[in-house]
């Protein structure tokens, strides 16, 4: 005889798991367990006439050859079993420790076990009946929370629908997932819920509730679960005196908390968020003070030191100078280093100590001077934990071990502690944001995106955005361009992507950055999976691509010295922010895997863009890279923030570092400047803060530059008509800008300003036009047409453009305009092909004699080709005689 058995206490997924295991082997006979959830016993009750199971005591006196055992692991007595009795196991549930050797299992990591019985009926296509299905469905439902908790799998869901394709009835389902409370059971109810007491453990809240009850026989899982949706904790635990002893009775909430791992001290058993457990020979009020003394050990903290620590830290030996301590510390930002002996920790130096021994010239040694002692956090401590240690050595920089190795793997700091308690930090939790990402992006790059993703995750890389991109979307302002970082190894996944999806890289070793040349963007299109809208045309949708991704290494940076280019060292994502300017600048959103769309906002980013503030990252931000200062304006009036008080103040403490900066660094915060939709604002305001003349004395802003501005963003030029021979109006503006701070200065001082910013020669040449132009703009008062035209002949455009835009006399700007549209289109009938039939040798008299047609024509002295015939035929004459023309 063949048989199919499950736990007592049976819920659906037990007695769904009895169904679907006997749909696959018809011969084998699904025992009901003697016990049974009430809700359960009353969906037997009623529709037991159509399904297949067999009580116990109805079971043919046959010896037991086979035993299927669903939704369990543990022996199930039951007559008729002996030692040569084959058992398989079908479960859903970690694999017992003890489990037997001689017993084969069928295992997976499902929410419900009903789903591996349902994959396997949809697999041989077995037709399922109404209520057959609604029983399935029970089964995965109660046991997914309707698939809503955690552990639901793809798998779960899958199933379900195939349930309610057979026919599965969910208005039945409801009704006996929510089945009202007995008499009974809600007079037990009411006297757990005044006895019920919240513990606050590692971060969660703990409910438990006591009581006894060894006069009524009733069943207590609909109980914990009504109690469980009134008080919302993390988990409940409920203890019951019964007449076979104390019951246990565990549900959870989250993941941080498996009751399956506290019931199994009890001798019960279960899953991470169902568990029970039959309490023998114990009283209530010790089985209760048990149950308190194990939980810290199996709460797992909401927030644990891992989430919050910076990994690889630096760390001293004892012999450390405090000049050297006093270099790490400035290199890595922190203001205390671990000190370690042969791989204990001995105590912790502090930046105020070595402050103070440099300050008192004195050459000692880290040993000597610092805060001794063995403190330390391990990952997977709790916040409170933290706490306590920090209070307890007062320390605010704490090492962590990690418990096997006993290495250092990790740093805490009191201000990682900080953010995580403060109100700021719990205005923005970590969210997911990616329906605000994939809005921001066409289908294209976001196709793109998504097997850049892809790729990483399958290399176990982590994928960020980071910086304006992020910060833009949280403004929804996207924009086009994003920064990828990668914790591993970037090189080696754009490398992936190029050997899979074609393209070509490019890479830095030392920098362990890369780029990801795309190649032909047809062929890369025809490669990704574009979930276009069927609603509109190919030619509706952006199809297209950047022609490269920009891949970095999650790193950290240090300056040798105020104003140097920074040291690069590999780090984590959240020492990579670190490293950035300003706060909102610091959010990263992670693309891999599950953790696709979260947001990562370590430094208070969020709640700065909420506020509208533009805050600098730390301190020293400013002396390390004074260019900063420029771009914080830039910030400020791009997005309508406002610098904040302490940040302003190291801006103008840190102005006159901007002096001993590179030009062409200089040059390059001033280009983005320039390009900016409100660069009067900006200028303005740098003018306002001294910013500009801490450049350069003669970089000045005033009405006068104001006006002019104005009157150049406000301008159009036609570039067909003024042939300008740069490639578009934002490079124009520029140049023109640039042009009109030197126009008016000395020669001394625009020299000056041009050598410290390093111009390259086309725009040196505009400004040197443009200053001689318009000091020499008098002599056009006088001047013939075609004087004219020879002199702007021989500037460049730009330059010319320069002066018209700064010039208020008519006069002048009358000159330019008919210069553009007409003068300088002016050219003879008479060409060199001409003076070759006239006989003429080629050479340096054609072209003064087309120059001398050209005057003609410009200053009236021909109108007409007969005219100009004329005027040739003496021009030659002249030439014939020997007179020079």
């Amino acid at each position: 005889m063949k048989i199919i058995l499950t736990h007592e206490q049976a819920d659906f997924d037990a007695l769904a798991s009895l169904l679907g295991a006997h749909y696959l082997q018809e011969e084998a006979i699904p025992v009901l367990p003697r016990k049974m959830n009430r809700n359960v016993r009353a969906f037997v009750t009623l529709y037991g006439g159509e399904l297949p199971f067999v009580e116990a005591r109805d079971l043919p006196n046959e010896p037991v050859d086979e035993i299927t055992l669903v939704d369990t692991q543990s022996p199930i007595s039951i007559k008729g079993t002996g030692p040569d009795t084959a058992v398989h196991v079908i479960d859903h549930h970690p694999i017992r420790e003890d489990f037997p050797t001689n017993w084969t299992l069928t295992v997976a990591a499902t929410g419900a076990n009903a789903t591996i019985l349902v994959d396997s009926i949809r697999e041989r296509e077995i037709h399922l009946g109404m209520v057959q299905a609604t029983l399935l469905l029970l089964g995965i439902y109660e046991d997914t929370g309707s698939c809503t908790y955690s552990r639901t799998t793809a798998r779960d869901l899958r199933a379900a629908s195939f349930l309610m394709e057979q026919g599965a009835n969910l208005t039945i389902a409801n009704d006996f997932l929510n089945h009202p409370l007995t008499m009974d059971q809600q007079i037990l109810y009411d006297r757990l819920y005044r006895n019920a007491e919240t513990l606050e453990i590692n971060g969660h809240s703990i409910v438990l509730a006591c009581e006894n009850n060894t006069d009524i026989e009733e069943e207590y899982a609909t109980i914990v679960h009504k109690l469980r949706d009134f008080l919302d904790p993390d988990a409940i635990f409920v203890l019951i005196t019964t007449r076979s002893g104390v019951q246990l009775i565990a549900r959870s909430s989250c993941d941080q908390i498996n009751v399956a791992d506290v019931a199994i001290q009890f001798g019960g058993g279960g899953h991470d968020r169902a568990a029970a457990g039959m309490i023998k020979n114990k009283a209530l009020n010790q089985v209760k003070a048990d149950l308190i003394r194990l939980l810290p050990d199996y709460v797992h903290p909401a927030v644990t030191v891992q989430q919050i620590m910076s990994s690889t830290p630096q760390l001293l030996k004892p012999n450390t100078s405090v000049d050297e301590a006093l270099q790490r510390m400035q290199r890595f930002g922190y203001e205390g280093f671990p000190v370690v002996k042969q791989g204990k920790i001995i105590g912790l130096l502090t930046r105020r100590a070595v402050d103070r021994a440099i300050a008192h010239k004195l050459n000692l040694k880290a040993e000597s001077i610092m805060e001794a002692g063995e403190y330390y956090v391990e990952p997977d401590d709790s916040i409170e934990r933290l706490q306590i240690v920090m209070t307890d050595s007062g320390w605010g920089q704490i090492p962590v071990l990690e418990r096997e190795s006993g290495k250092i793997i990790g740093i805490v700091t009191r201000t990682d502690l900080l953010k995580i308690l403060s109100e700021k930090s719990k205005a923005m939790p970590r969210h997911n944001i990616s329906k605000r990402l994939e809005a921001s992006l066409s289908p294209a790059r976001l196709a793109l995106l998504k097997i850049v993703a892809a790729e990483a995750f399958e290399i176990n890389a982590a994928l960020y955005i980071v910086g304006g991109f992020v910060r833009d979307i949280l403004l929804e302002q996207p924009s086009l361009d994003f920064d990828l970082v990668v914790e591993g190894d970037a090189i080696v996944l754009a490398r992936r992507l190029a050997q899979k999806y074609t393209g070509r890289v490019t890479s830095h070793s030392q920098f362990r950055t890369a780029k990801w040349l795309l190649g032909d963007p047809k062929q890369l299109l025809a490669l990704l999976d574009l979930d276009l809208d069927a609603d509109k045309g190919q030619e509706d949708t952006d199809l297209s691509l950047p022609k490269s991704l920009d891949f970095v290494t999650a790193r950290t940076e240090f300056y040798t010295h105020p104003t140097a280019l920074p040291t690069v060292e590999k780090g984590s994502i959240k020492l990579d922010l670190h490293r950035r300017d300003f706060t909102i600048n610091t959010l990263a959103l992670r693309l891999d895997g599950r953790h696709y769309g979260e947001l990562l906002d370590y430094w208070g980013g969020g709640n700065d863009i909420r506020h509208k503030r533009v805050r600098v990252l730390h301190s020293l931000s400013f002396v390390d890279d004074p260019t900063r200062i420029l771009r914080a304006v830039r910030f400020e009036k791009r997005l309508g923030f406002k610098i904040e008080k302490r940040t302003l103040a190291l801006m103008k403490e840190a102005a006159n570092l901007l002096v001993r900066v590179s030009g062409d660094r200089i040059r390059h915060e001033m280009d983005s400047i320039l390009a900016e939709k409100n660069v009067i604002e900006i200028l303005q305001r740098l003018d306002d803060l001294a910013l500009l003349s801490s450049i350069e004395t003669s970089f000045k802003w005033d009405d006068w530059m104001n006006d002019q501005v104005t009157h150049l963003l406000k301008s159009e030029p036609d570039f067909s008509k003024w042939r300008f021979k740069i490639p578009d109006r934002k490079a124009l503006l520029r140049n023109v800008i640039y042009s009109l701070f030197l126009l008016r200065i000395t020669e001394e001082d625009a020299k000056e300003l041009a050598a410290h910013l390093k111009f390259p020669a086309n725009l040196r040449k505009s400004i040197w036009n443009a200053r001689r132009m318009w000091n020499n703009r008098k002599e056009l008062y006088t001047a013939s047409i075609s004087r004219i035209v020879e002199i702007f002949d021989d500037i460049d455009r730009v330059a010319l453009y320069t002066t018209y835009i700064a010039s208020n006399d008519e006069s002048y700007k009358n000159k330019v305009e008919k210069y553009i549209t007409g003068w300088q289109n002016m050219i003879p009938s008479i060409t060199g092909r001409h003076l070759q039939k006239m006989g003429i040798p080629p050479g340096p008299d054609y072209r003064s004699i087309l120059k001398l047609l050209r005057d003609a024509w410009l200053n009236g002295d021909v109108k007409s080709v007969a005219e100009e015939s004329i005027l040739l035929d003496t021009i030659v004459g002249k030439i014939n005689h020997g007179d020079i023309v």
